[in-house]
């Protein structure tokens, strides 16, 4: 009997060694990426770049999974539930991690506990802006043409900060421009190039081209500085004297992916994001932020936004519905 359990333990001692670490031939199969947002907006179009970047270095496929609708919340659930083994990240904006848990009453996942923050990826320069035909470069502009034109005006935005901004300037003014919900960036632009809802508050990455050309005209833009792509719109804090934290978007997984795994999706994202040419083309061309940095500083920022929007809900009343 002692023979065998020193057999047994000898077996052990041996097999030991081979035993792979989480992450060390990871990953082995193809992984997938999961935004809460139609295809074609910014957010989207930055992931599929980043999941190419990321394909080319890990030599598995990663694909990009659109579970739109919900006010983010379908896709954002089905990255919650996904089982923690490495195979399934989430690309997140504030919305659903932050602001959804003061604006919906039933969240169908946990904001602060269903999600291990992987790495901050970029702010979010957001712009109000107005089909070229209503003639409105200005808020006090916009505010002139909505008193004339009572009811007639609507608008779209994703971001939790900007519907209270919208909803103030309503109050303030006494006009009733009304908010319009949309599954994605593209889908926002389309509607503003068609007039149908012909005011967005929206990331600057999707609507360069149209403001370039004359399409839409710049009125305020939610970002700590000016764009040096159009240093003529000026910042919320500029236009209105007041300031709001601009949104961002930021990688995800499920809670309980091991360590090991997070650990090494983080660094190879850390280095993707850090090369000249991708911070070029996917960063400074489209107007937006770079954000990455260390976990623990992802977490704290996450920790700061989730603090200014329960003071926001508490000063303003604000209960879920």
């Amino acid at each position: 009997m002692r023979r065998i359990a020193i057999a047994a333990i000898a077996i052990l001692v041996w097999l030991a060694p081979v035993a792979p670490a989480p992450a060390q031939d990871y990953p082995a199969r193809p992984v997938r990426i999961i935004i809460p947002l139609g295809p074609g907006g910014g957010g989207d179009i930055f992931t599929r770049l980043l999941a190419e970047e990321l394909q080319k270095r890990l030599g598995q496929p990663f694909i990009v999974e659109n579970r739109a609708g919900g006010g983010l919340n379908i896709g954002t659930r089905a990255c919650a539930e996904a089982a923690p083994d490495g195979y399934t990240f989430c690309v997140l904006s504030g919305e659903p991690v932050v602001y959804n848990q003061f604006t919906f009453k039933n969240l169908p996942y946990n904001p602060e506990k269903d999600f291990e923050p992987v790495i901050n990826l970029f702010i979010n320069a957001n712009a109000l802006v107005a089909n070229a035909s209503l003639n409105v470069k200005t808020i006090p502009q916009l505010v002139a043409l909505a008193k004339s034109k009572p009811g007639t005006l609507s608008y779209g935005t994703f971001s939790f900060m900007l519907v209270y901004f919208m909803d103030k300037l309503n109050k303030d003014n006494g006009i009733d421009i009304v908010r319009v919900p949309f599954r994605s960036g593209n889908e926002m632009v389309n509607a503003v190039m068609a007039g149908s809802t012909p005011i967005v508050f929206l990331g600057l990455a999707n609507m360069i081209g149209q403001i370039k050309s004359g399409q839409f005209n710049g009125i305020a833009l939610n970002s700590t500085k000016r764009s040096p792509l159009f240093p003529d719109i000026p910042t919320l804090l500029e236009a209105t004297g007041e300031d709001y934290p601009p949104p961002w978007f930021g990688l995800f997984a499920p809670a309980g992916t091991p360590a090991p795994i997070v650990d090494k999706i983080h660094a190879e994202v850390t280095r993707i994001c850090a090369e000249p040419a991708f911070r070029q083309k996917n960063f400074i061309d489209r107007a937006v932020e770079p954000a990455t940095g260390p976990r623990e500083e992802f977490k704290k920022f996450i920790a700061d936004n989730r603090a200014f929007a329960a003071r926001v809900a508490r000063e303003t009343g604000m209960q879920p519905q």
